[in-house]
């Protein structure tokens, strides 16, 4: 039986309890030099020792503030008796993409539109990326968010102009923060195509990318809410801070992962957490609906880009739209390589020279494909998907709280 995550923290059953609950989540399968990797229906393998830790820590890594635990206090809230262990995969759930594809059908041109200027040069640069090619994940995430909490608080899902205006405005600074890393990371290629700075040069990149933020500042402005303006602009401080996270690296093991894991909030989940909080506050007053709106889309950004940090290793270059072993490359030791660093301490020298020396990257990939990094970053990104569908099972049913709980499962299976 399901063991739900109140009584995993509540009872002192200890890490063994919470193990055997984390053991209930689906995963899939893939080849890697001829290992498997947990992403199929098979079990995870268990945990190691640095997962342990991890586990024992929480159901979330607090990195800003203490977690609200759900103690649903406020009677709106929808309270489900048990919450089941394994990631909904309900063939009858709406695919989430298809469900928000009305909302987002004109969100590129719309964009476009408020970074409308005279100077073509300007424009060809900014209109780049918002091609109509990307995924628009953080977008649709927002609006399915949006409709969820409407729906909850009783407005009938109808998506008010101002959350639609969060949406796009969040995919302007998810934009124009890809922007500015290509030019930190001398990236050349980006979404299969050239980037911006092998393209125009890095002066006129960086630039680029400072008027998509100043435009997506004033389209923020313009909707209004003290609360809201002050909820997002959180975000461009918290991707500045997790950029220079990501210079530095931490001697200590344990603050190594600490170190890995706030970075990977600062500079992915936080766009996307704020981002849902923002449209909840807009249409509801309840603290806790904004806490259950963020907590989902932290724990979502965060397992996103630890399968993000998955792929890097096991996607090939065409699929994944970057260089394969790019990470490595730029001296970034993520997941896979911090927890392979438990079998193979070799890693250690070289994650502190960031990689630098010669034969450092190859080593270091085989040491990852030799050891169980990549199941066991995969088995934590599973943890935390699992902690956003606790969450956004406190709202009251819908189509689209369904959805946000099948796109945990989406996460966990994207290939690029």
């Amino acid at each position: 039986m399901a063991v739900p995550w109140s009584r995993c923290w509540r009872s002192g059953a200890g890490t063994a309890v919470l193990l055997d609950w984390c053991r209930g989540f689906s995963t899939r399968a893939f080849k890697v030099s001829g290992r498997r990797t947990p992403c199929s229906t098979a079990a995870p393998q268990p945990a190691t020792a640095r997962m342990k830790v991890l586990l024992r820590q929480g159901p979330v890594f607090n990195f800003n503030r203490p977690m609200t635990i759900a103690r649903h206090r406020d009677r709106c809230l929808y309270t489900t008796p048990r919450v089941g262990c394994s990631i909904c995969n309900d063939a009858k759930l709406k695919d989430p993409f298809s469900l928000a594809q009305k909302d987002l059908q004109n969100l590129y041109e719309d964009i476009k539109k408020q970074l409308l200027v005279s100077k073509a040069e300007l424009k060809a640069l900014c209109d780049y990326y918002f091609d109509g090619k990307g995924k628009a994940f953080r977008p649709m995430i927002v609006i399915l968010m949006a409709r969820a909490c409407n729906v909850h608080s009783n407005k009938e899902g109808v998506l008010l102009p101002a959350q639609r205006s969060i949406a796009m405005i969040s995919e302007m600074i998810h934009t124009a923060s890809l922007v500015h890393d290509d030019v930190i990371d001398d990236s050349g290629t980006r979404r299969g195509k050239n980037t911006i700075n092998k393209v125009w040069g890095e002066r006129k990149a960086i630039l680029a990318g400072d008027f998509i933020l100043s435009v997506a500042s004033m389209a923020l402005a313009r909707i209004g809410n003290n609360t809201v303006v002050s909820v997002l602009s959180q975000v461009i401080e918290d991707l500045v801070r997790g950029e220079f996270m990501q210079l530095g690296s931490k001697e200590n093991e344990n603050e190594r992962f600490k170190h890995y894991l706030e970075k990977t909030f600062k500079k992915t989940a936080s766009l996307i957490a704020n981002s849902c909080k923002a449209v909840s506050i807009l249409v509801n007053s309840d603290p806790e609906v904004h806490e259950i709106a963020y907590q989902y889309g932290r724990n979502v950004g965060i397992a996103f880009q630890l399968v993000d940090d998955i792929l890097d290793f096991t996607s090939c270059a065409n699929l994944l739209g970057k260089p394969s072993a790019a990470d490595l490359k730029l001296g970034l030791a993520t997941g896979p390589v911090l927890f392979a660093c438990q079998q193979f301490p070799e890693l250690h020298a070289m994650i502190m020279r960031r990689f630098s020396s010669d034969g450092d990257v190859d080593r270091a990939w085989q040491y990852v494909l030799k050891s169980d990094g990549v199941e066991q970053t995969n088995y934590l990104a599973q943890h935390y998907c699992q902690e956003a569908i606790r969450q956004i099972r406190r709202l009251r049913p819908s189509t689209e709280r369904d959805a946000l709980i099948q796109l945990t499962e989406l996460v966990l299976r994207r290939d690029k």
